[in-house]
């Protein structure tokens, strides 16, 4: 993954309105199984073979609003150090589906249990630039729910109001140099927490699909 730096804002995608985040209309906008045609590519992804691996996208259905359940990893990791993350990781060969990865890697790393979990659908496989094929599971979260966060990967499990992340006054484009070649990605500044990468740009497949199912 790319770090921020030298980067540029650019034009945000055409409008979702707020008040059309709903979770019924969200339902209507998603794959009922995981799909691998249409894809997204991240910039700088080339034809390599990728490492499947799957996602946790966490709705949670707060009585105000919904929000989005996201992580901050640990400083230390090689992998992705210190950056806001969905919970998820790679597909082992004892997981039968994507969803079953997603639920495993979401109890190891904040112990969220599947039974505050209800998996309503799937967004177009995401293919990241550091060697990953990424299936996003969508899933609704029914509070109240504790987690219990592994210390070594999970430095803070944290909410974002869904509005925010689809409010397109709140997404940007950036662009960095990297290994001789300048590449661009998506952001969405949250406070103190900066969601970029491949985090916001699955949010993005989210936006997009919510525009599609608006038309």
């Amino acid at each position: 993954m790319l770090s921020p730096i030298e980067a540029s804002s650019g034009a945000a995608p055409a409008s979702v309105s707020r008040s059309a985040v709903d979770l019924d209309r969200l339902r209507q906008a998603l794959f009922a199984t995981p799909s691998r045609a249409p894809c997204v590519l991240e910039d700088g992804v080339g034809d390599e073979e990728l490492m499947p691996a799957a996602v946790l996208f966490p709705i949670v259905q707060r009585d105000d609003e919904p929000t989005v359940l996201l992580t901050q990893r640990t400083t230390h990791l090689k992998d992705h150090p210190g950056q806001v993350s969905f919970p998820g990781g790679r597909c082992e060969a004892a997981d039968p589906s994507p969803a079953a990865t997603a639920l495993r890697e979401t109890v190891e790393e904040i112990g969220l249990s599947p039974e505050h979990v209800e998996i309503i659908g799937y967004l177009p496989e995401y293919r990241t630039s550091t060697g990953f094929r990424v299936t996003p599971v969508v899933a609704l979260v029914k509070p109240p729910f504790a987690l219990q966060l592994d210390e070594f990967e999970v430095a803070e499990a944290f909410e974002v109001p869904l509005a925010f992340l689809m409010d397109p006054a709140n997404h940007q484009r950036h662009s960095l140099h990297y290994l001789g070649k300048l590449r661009h990605y998506h952001a969405m500044p949250y406070g103190d927490y900066f969601i970029w990468g491949a985090t916001a740009g699955i949010i993005m497949s989210l936006y997009r699909a919510l525009e599609m199912a608006a038309r």
